[in-house]
């Protein structure tokens, strides 16, 4: 189910979210500071590509970790965030919907705090 669910994801614009997590990795890794936040859109794209069956557990940050969340958070996770919200919401107005928008919310919330975010596979 998941694999279906992964291929109509595509579909229905997952590549397009993909490439554009990509294309914002690319940009934030034009600076020696914004490269760790560039690997972070690079992890998030490779996320964002096939969604269904993974979760995400948040939370495993150390000093180090809890600063970069921070400076994410003020300069650009934000709207990340507020993106998948929206487009989360508006899939979840249909019942077919439903499982595309609760995907939009997972990425909502790594959006919010992507260091030390651990992401796995359902079993």
């Amino acid at each position: 189910m998941n694999f279906i669910g992964n291929v109509i994801w595509l579909v229905i614009g997952g590549i397009i979210a993909a490439i554009l997590w990509f294309i914002a990795g690319l940009i934030l890794c034009i600076t020696v500071i914004g490269i760790p936040f560039g690997i972070q859109c690079f992890k998030i794209a490779k996320f964002v590509l096939w969604p269904f069956g993974k979760e995400i557990e948040l939370g495993h940050f150390g000093a180090g970790g809890l600063l970069l969340n921070i400076i994410w958070l003020i300069v650009f996770g934000w709207e990340f965030a507020i993106t998948h919200l929206i487009i989360g919401l508006i899939f979840c107005i249909t019942i077919l919907g439903i499982p595309f928008g609760l995907q939009h919310f997972k990425f909502a919330m790594l959006g919010l705090i992507p260091f030390g975010a651990k992401i796995h596979a359902n079993s």
